[in-house]
């Protein structure tokens, strides 16, 4: 008997590393894997063109990254071995609007990075970090670690959005409202774990405020939601 998940009720993450033909390399081997890779990289890089304060802050992000990845398995695993209706399933993983929202928040990220800083007084952040003639290479590898990292902060925010809808619509079983509590407050775990980010955007008070916001406004949606789940 096959135990594993059915796609559509998966992240498109675990959609993705499960699909891939003749990798089983198993959740801990993914994500041990997505940070050695990036970070090799960020090394290799920040040896080679000399951005070692650059690649301080790509590790905080390759951090927080793999936090989200963590946060995204458990709470897949959780929502899908409790008794939650369908339809609270189907919403939060067949629905990929967390792709969605991470696309979002990559194309504003890129938006402010490249056409609004470099328009305000002083020293773009891109100019701070890399130079003012970024490599090629170092700035595609940039991007990458802030999509992986936007698709789960999108991840983080649908599943506040739908643990709320949730937790107005429905009432649960004694396990399952447990459970749904704990998806919650992992949600804000990993919300709290992007304060590890507020250091290097000190001095951009668009991301500050961005980045800041989105902690604040995770962690009052979710904790409400945990609050509301009922019996």
């Amino acid at each position: 008997m096959n135990d594993a998940p059915e796609y559509g009720e998966t992240w498109v993450y675990e959609s993705i590393v499960g699909a891939l033909p003749g990798v089983r390399i198993g959740e801990a081997g993914a994500i041990a894997l997505q940070i050695a890779v990036f970070e090799v990289a960020v090394l290799v890089f920040a040896w080679v063109y000399d951005l070692w304060a650059a690649a301080v802050a790509g590790t905080a992000a390759i951090v927080v990254a793999a936090a989200g990845s963590v946060v995204m398995l458990r709470m897949g695993e959780w929502t899908r071995a409790a008794r939650v209706p369908a339809p609270y399933r189907r919403l939060l993983f067949g629905s990929s609007i967390e792709v969605v929202l991470g696309v979002l928040a990559f194309v504003a990220l890129v938006t402010h990075l490249f056409v609004f800083d470099p328009q305000q007084p002083g020293t773009a952040l891109m100019t701070t970090l890399f130079g003012p003639e970024p490599p090629v290479v170092v700035v595609y590898l940039t991007l990458l670690v802030l999509w992986d990292l936007c698709y789960r902060i999108g991840t983080s925010w649908w599943a506040a959005v739908v643990g709320l809808w949730g937790a107005v619509r429905y009432r649960f079983d004694g396990p399952t409202a447990g459970t749904v509590r704990r998806v919650n407050l992992l949600n804000v775990g990993f919300a709290v774990a992007q304060m590890l980010l507020l250091p290097f955007v000190a001095d951009q008070p668009v991301l500050l405020f961005a980045v800041g916001g989105h902690v604040v406004a995770v962690t009052v949606v979710s904790v409400t939601a945990a609050a509301l789940t009922r019996t």
